[in-house]
């Protein structure tokens, strides 16, 4: 055989069974840390393709994306000796260039996180509760905001030198305790009574004030009739008054209008003849002609 193809064949078969232990591939949002025989080495590989590297070499990629972890129920203290369960949410992510401290004094990361982490949150978190004076100003928004803040303060300044880097520490749910649930729930309950009845009297009030409005309406539409009626009789009794003065005035006025009935009835066949005495002021009929016996 050729010695030449031997030996391709042979670096060819090396690469095929150790090549890997020359080449190293650190996935995106992480950092490498190798280690030589358990001994950590001080720096961290950033993402990438890394080689050639020593084939002895142990590797750990690290993440070092922006996490969260939530703490659920964690009983705080306040002043007035009542518990509440507070839920938290953390927002974190480690510190990349800490990454080969952080494994060699800690470990992986949720050794990280379960060793200062969630230790320090809880601690921070029932200090803080201390403060308060009585359970239910855990619902105040300024109260919230104070406990957030000082979270993110206090996590920050001590598990930063650990290799965490905290974002955000959002306050999500707060269960105050039995007794004191229930008696804020009776109050609101008895506020919301007092509310409906309120509204009862504001709509009793309102219809009160639409029905005497009506009334008042009625009221004024009744006089406005009667000022009409009360116009319309004075107009028609001057009417009349005007009419007495004529015909006492003028006779011949009334036995014009004589002639005129007159002269209406002789329109009729079945009317009667009359006879008038054209000389009085008032004629009366004389005799009724032509009546059928």
């Amino acid at each position: 055989m050729n010695p030449k193809l031997v030996a391709v064949l042979i670096v060819a078969l090396f690469f095929l069974l150790f090549g890997r232990q020359f080449f190293h591939q650190v996935p995106a949002g992480h950092v490498g840390i190798a280690t030589f025989f358990g001994e950590v080495e001080e720096d961290s590989y950033p993402e990438g393709p890394h080689f050639p590297v020593n084939p002895l070499l142990a590797w750990y990629d690290m993440d070092v994306r922006e996490k969260t972890t939530m703490l659920k129920g964690v009983e705080v203290p306040t002043r007035d000796q009542l518990l509440t369960k507070i839920d938290i949410s953390l927002q974190y992510r480690l510190d990349a260039s800490k990454a080969p401290k952080i494994y060699r004094e800690t470990g992986d990361e949720t050794m990280v996180v379960a060793v200062h982490l969630i230790p320090k949150a809880r601690s921070l978190l029932r200090e803080m509760g201390s403060r308060v004076d009585r359970a239910e100003d855990f619902f105040q928004e300024e109260t919230r905001d104070l406990l957030a803040v000082g979270l993110t303060e206090g996590l920050s300044a001590y598990v930063g030198e650990k290799g965490i880097l905290i974002d955000t520490v959002l306050v999500r749910s707060i269960n105050l305790p039995t007794v004191l649930a229930n008696a804020i729930e009776q109050k609101k309950e008895r506020e919301q009574a007092v509310e409906r009845q309120k509204a009862e009297l504001e709509r009793f009030r309102t219809e009160q004030l639409q029905q005497v409005a009506a009334a008042e309406a009625a009221r004024l539409a009744s006089e406005e009739q009667s000022k009409r009626q009360r116009i319309l009789a004075d107009a028609k009794a001057y009417e009349i008054s005007a009419i007495n003065k004529a015909i006492r005035g003028n006779p011949a006025y009334v036995q014009l209008q004589a002639l005129e009935a007159l002269k209406e009835m002789a329109k009729d066949p079945a009317a009667k003849i009359y006879f008038m005495d054209s000389n009085s002021t008032q004629p009366l009929p004389l005799m009724h002609m032509g009546e059928l016996k």
